[in-house]
């Protein structure tokens, strides 16, 4: 695989995180509770009623969030390439790890910390995001074998 320095993937990393959001756009809608994972985060930050969260900020956090993951998704790919492994190999790593981050983190986090959810939608919620993080992180690993294909070789 390219490997990126810290400035490219910094440059990069966005790119990806922010096609990775785009994708993960398309699935929310279609899924019960697809759209409360960014409302749960305007919840906690403002410490509001999911459902009475502002939209806008849900949305602010969402594509940040959503960019920024993209950075650490290029870091995991990088740290995964030492194992010296092929392609796929490492692409896999670093998505089970970076889907393992992202169900884990949002699970423990934000969600027990947001108020208004039923135990009921709760569940919902979580398998919800599980479907839109593994949406996340197969675009994000499509992108970057794409671009891996798409440059030649340093």
């Amino acid at each position: 695989m390219v490997e990126f320095s810290f400035l490219g993937g910094l440059v990069v990393g966005p790119i990806v995180g922010l096609l990775a959001t785009l994708a993960m756009d398309r699935v929310m809608p279609r899924l019960p509770e697809g759209g409360t994972a960014p409302q749960v985060a305007a919840s906690v930050l403002t410490g509001t009623p999911v459902d009475d969260a502002p939209a806008r900020l849900a949305t602010w956090v969402h594509y940040v969030a959503g960019v920024g993951s993209g950075v650490l998704f290029l870091a995991l790919v990088t740290a995964a390439e030492t194992l010296g492994t092929t392609p796929a190999v490492t692409l896999g790593v670093a998505g089970s790890v970076m889907l393992g981050l992202m169900v884990g983190f949002f699970a423990l986090v934000p969600l027990p910390r947001a108020s208004g959810l039923s135990r009921q939608r709760l569940t919902r919620v979580r398998r919800d995001w599980a479907v839109c993080a593994a949406t996340y992180v197969v675009v994000a690993a499509v992108v970057v074998a794409v671009a891996d294909a798409a440059l030649p070789a340093v």
